[in-house]
C-alpha cells in the first residue's frame, strides 16, 4: 500500500490519521478542518480481510478509567519536549518500547522495563512533562 492522500485538502501526502475515524491528514491545519464537523469512528466490516499489509497493526485503546487517557495538550507537550525526542534516540530504549508495545502482555513487560534506569528516567521525564 503506497503513501495515502490527505482526505481534507486532497493535495499533499498525509503523515498522519484522525484517532477517532483514522482519515488520512496531512497537518494541524487540515486535522482542525476535520474536527469542525463531528467524526466517526468506523464500524469493523465482518468480511474484513485477515493479510495485514503493514507490519503496525493498530490496537484497541482500553482504560478503566478516563483520567488514563492523555489530553490532546498533554501529548503535545510530549511531541514538543526535545528531551524526550533526544531520549528516543537511544536504541536500546526502542526496543524496550517496541517489546512493551508488541507485546500480549505489555503490562507484564512495563514491569520488566521499569527495573532498567534507563527506562525509568525516561518515564520520569514523561510524567513531568505531562504533571508540571
Amino acid at each position: 500500500m503506497g503513501p495515502r492522500q490527505c482526505q481534507v485538502c486532497n493535495q499533499t501526502q498525509s503523515k498522519y490519521k484522525c484517532p477517532s475515524c483514522y482519515l488520512p491528514y496531512c497537518s494541524l491545519v487540515c486535522f482542525k478542518k476535520h474536527k469542525e464537523s463531528p467524526c466517526v469512528k468506523p464500524q469493523p466490516s465482518e468480511t474484513k480481510a485477515t493479510a495485514v499489509s503493514e507490519s503496525f497493526v493498530e490496537k484497541p485503546l482500553v482504560a478503566d478509567e478516563s483520567s488514563e487517557v492523555l489530553q490532546k495538550f498533554q501529548l503535545e507537550a510530549i511531541a514538543s519536549s526535545s528531551e524526550i525526542r533526544d531520549a528516543l534516540n537511544d536504541e536500546a530504549l526502542q526496543e524496550l518500547i517496541c517489546r512493551i508495545d508488541g507485546s500480549s502482555n505489555a503490562e507484564n513487560e512495563l514491569d520488566k522495563a521499569m527495573a532498567e534506569e534507563a527506562f525509568r528516567l525516561f518515564t520520569d521525564k514523561i510524567l513531568s512533562t505531562i504533571n508540571p
